[in-house]
């Protein structure tokens, strides 16, 4: 079986998405108790920039070492391949996650879950008119509303106490950031290999994003396993998720993946109840309600008709 039947086939697309869910959304709590163990208070702009180009320097350097043992053979980038990679670390690291480190130390994670879930909308509003990859449909649109309802009802009670430029705002343009970094992704993998675009991008905005955090007078302290280990977990989030998810981006329509990230806020309001006690008025029955809108969102913008999508991707 070749590769691409694969990998658009439900039976492993869902359980990949699902990982990449899983892993996304436990960064919401993992940065806000990592910026903690390394003492970066929520107003040291510089610091949480460091933090982030070493989270994410460590992030391509783990995607490029696993990528070339499952590949036996080193991922080394070509010429050609750098301009491409650094056009993509622009979006989708260096402007992506400036904007989330400096906007989540100002918002809450539940507020910040709920204004990422735009990325989704905003993913495939910019596949459709700006990089023309596919349709914009109104069976899209009704799913996206519907898996968006779901992100707002388990976060109902925590989405007040007004809106800061610098926190909810910052977070919004993270998700505009994405959402062109997964268009770029889509454009580029027709001809890269989608793991070394994603390592080397890491790489190339990870060291900027240090550089930039230590020269503006940014320091971490990453002395103690708690630390260390959080560092590390941060990094693994990045090269695993985004090596698998952009594989998916590659042999799906950027609707039909991009919609699943609306389980990332579900997993984040979950893990940042359990580990930094952020209290919610969500209880099993609002969770089970919001994992069903989700779900019919989902279910709605993967129906048929797929084939013309499939198509539209090849």
């Amino acid at each position: 079986m070749s590769e691409k039947p694969l990998l658009t086939k439900k039976i492993v697309v869902l359980p990949l998405t699902m990982l990449c869910c899983l892993l996304w959304g436990s960064a919401f709590p993992c940065i806000k108790l990592g910026c903690g163990y390394s003492h970066i208070s929520s107003d040291d702009t510089a610091a949480q920039i460091l933090y982030a180009g070493l989270r994410f320097t460590l992030a391509g350097i783990l995607a490029l070492v696993i990528g070339s043992i499952i590949e036996r053979k080193p991922l080394v980038a070509k010429k050609s391949s750098f301009p491409k990679a650094a056009k993509l670390s622009l979006f989708q690291t260096i402007l992506q996650y400036t904007f989330f480190y400096i906007g989540l130390t100002r918002s809450t994670g539940m507020k910040s879950s709920v204004i990422t879930a735009s990325n989704v909308f905003l993913s495939i509003i910019v596949a459709a008119l700006v990089f023309r990859t596919e349709k914009l449909t109104l069976r899209k649109i009704a799913g996206c509303l519907i898996g968006f309802s779901g992100v707002v009802l388990i976060n109902l009670s925590g989405i007040g106490g007004g809106f800061r430029f610098t926190g909810e705002g910052f977070v919004f343009l993270s998700a505009l950031s994405y959402a062109f970094s997964a268009g770029l992704i889509k454009r580029y993998s027709r001809t890269e290999d989608t793991v070394l675009l994603s390592g080397w991008q890491f790489v190339i905005g990870g060291i900027f994003m240090t550089a930039i955090g230590y020269i503006a007078g940014g320091r971490v302290t990453i002395t103690n396993t708690k630390a260390v280990l959080m560092l590390v977990y941060l990094a693994f989030v990045s090269a695993a998720a985004f090596s698998i998810w952009g594989v998916l981006l590659k042999h799906n329509p950027v609707s039909m993946i991009s919609v699943f990230g609306f389980m990332n806020p579900v997993f984040g309001v979950i893990l940042s109840y359990l580990l930094l006690s952020e209290k919610s008025d969500a209880g099993p029955y609002k969770v089970a309600a919001a994992l069903v809108l989700v779900a019919a969102g989902i279910i709605i913008v993967n129906i048929s008709p797929l084939q013309k999508d499939k198509e539209k991707a090849a």
